[in-house]
């Protein structure tokens, strides 16, 4: 039982949307597991999916005969979910479908582009999604609780590592564990004034029609991610990654109502609500940045050295100033870690931005840098940086990379036990597939419960 069903799902809630245009002739089923039938469209539909991702240089040899296989896992995983009862609300599918939906419409901009894309409705893509949604968090809840005792010993992790070919093991570039405390510089006051005049001054144009909302937010909007678009977005009461404040103000709004102005982490906005159904909405708002000269930011350095000296001094941990002190939200709750695309803090050079590898340079193991200012997106703030740790370019070894190969054991353990429960639980299974997959390498374990099968 290979590994591939793990990364079959998200191609097959695309191909609801991407594979509508277009009709696989003379579908039929391949396959089929209890109950749960699979169709030669959902494999080759997930394929071109696949491809239409950019990665059709991954897909495995006989891609049809993989995707089929990973289709019979899921399927048999499904099924002893079903059997054994596990719990699954209503509420944690229609939460997922609502994530979903809200993903297609933030990629084509609108409710409406999606529909004219997909060629359905959005209930009715709520619908086409119900099922496979619903397959996958069962078959994912019944391996979770096939491997949740599977642990890992010491003596474990040693002897999967000692059955490592030498000329196998991997080479790892420098790696590095940096975190930071950033403060972002608050505009003098009167500034702040003149920018929340001038967003009371575009709300008065537009209510009383001078000016159109996306023709000044086109003109003065300094959000760089919906300015060409009029600054217009489709937003969600229940999305975490909204500003508070800006989701709290755009709600309060009637259809076509225009907000006083709002001060979000970003700025000062003003918000129009175009349209609204429950927890969706579609909003033009328009932000401004009030300009930080150099005296808010000598102020910030002056601050962060005071709060570098307090960490060297040991009267406050640089986990405790983090809290306290740290206006990034990224890494504020990690103690300031900055963290690679698999969420290690353990990461390579190439993985930092230019301006924290240029703070780094002359750093040593448990040093503090000096206050630095950077630009954030177009936001001047200004940071320490501490070097935590720093490996040299080594080839693998127990002492330094414990935690990495521990990982890799405990997922092949993970995995026999997996393959142990196939091997116990299949024989109980009604399995079919279709002839024309006789031939398939990746089926040949499937096979012999289909041939086994007393008819």
């Amino acid at each position: 039982m290979r590994k591939i069903y793990f990364i079959l799902f998200s191609l097959f809630i695309y191909q609801t949307v991407f594979a509508q245009p277009k009709k696989v002739v003379a579908d039929k089923i391949i396959g089929q597991v209890g109950n749960k039938i699979i169709l030669r469209s959902d494999v080759i539909n997930a394929i071109e999916d696949y491809k239409r991702q950019g990665m059709a240089a991954q897909l495995p040899p006989n891609p049809e005969c993989a995707f089929l296989e990973g289709q019979l896992i899921q399927k048999a995983l499904v099924l002893q979910a079903e059997k054994d009862s596990l719990s699954l609300s209503n509420e944690e599918i229609e939460a997922a479908l609502d994530n979903q939906i809200r993903g297609f419409i933030q990629m084509y901009g609108s409710k409406e582009m999606l529909e004219e894309i997909s060629g359905r409705t959005i209930y009715q893509l709520r619908e086409d999604f119900r099922v496979p949604f619903r397959e996958k968090k069962l078959a994912d809840m019944m391996r979770s609780k096939i491997v949740e005792n599977v642990k890992i010993t010491p003596a474990e992790v040693r002897a999967y590592f000692n059955k490592i070919p030498t000329d196998s093991l991997a080479y790892y570039e420098s790696e590095i564990e940096v975190s930071q405390i950033v403060i972002t510089p608050k505009a003098n006051k009167d500034v702040e004034e003149y920018v929340i005049k001038q967003l009371y001054e575009y709300k008065r144009q537009v209510e009383n029609g001078q000016k159109r909302f996306e023709a000044l937010a086109k003109m003065y909007s300094e959000d760089p991610g919906s300015k060409e678009n009029g600054g217009m977005y489709n937003i969600n009461r229940t999305e975490k990654f909204w500003d508070k404040n800006f989701i709290q103000g755009a709600f309060r709004l009637k259809e076509g109502q225009i907000s006083p102005v709002i001060r979000s982490k970003f700025g000062f906005h003003i918000i129009q609500m175009v349209s609204r159904v429950g927890d969706d909405a579609v909003i033009r708002h328009i932000l401004r940045i009030p300009p930080i000269t150099d005296f808010e930011i000598n102020i910030s350095k002056q601050k962060l050295d005071s709060i570098r000296q307090d960490i060297i001094e040991g009267k406050i941990s640089f986990n405790e100033a983090v809290n306290k002190y740290s206006d990034d939200e990224e890494s504020k709750f990690n103690g300031g870690a900055k963290v690679g695309p698999d969420g290690s803090t353990h990461i390579t050079i190439d993985e930092l931005d230019k301006e924290t590898v240029i703070a780094i340079k002359d750093l040593k193991e448990g040093e503090y840098s000096a206050p630095l200012v950077f630009d954030d997106r177009g936001t001047k703030k200004v940071r320490i940086v501490y070097l935590k740790s720093r490996t040299e370019p080594h080839i693998e070894n127990i002492r330094e990379d414990y935690n990495k190969i521990a990982a890799r054991a405990l997922d092949e353990k993970k995995q026999k036990v997996l393959e142990k429960w196939f091997n116990d639980n299949l024989p109980t299974y009604y399995i079919t597939i279709d002839k024309e997959f006789i031939n398939c390498a990746d089926l040949l374990d499937w096979w012999q419960f289909v041939s086994n099968r007393k008819e």
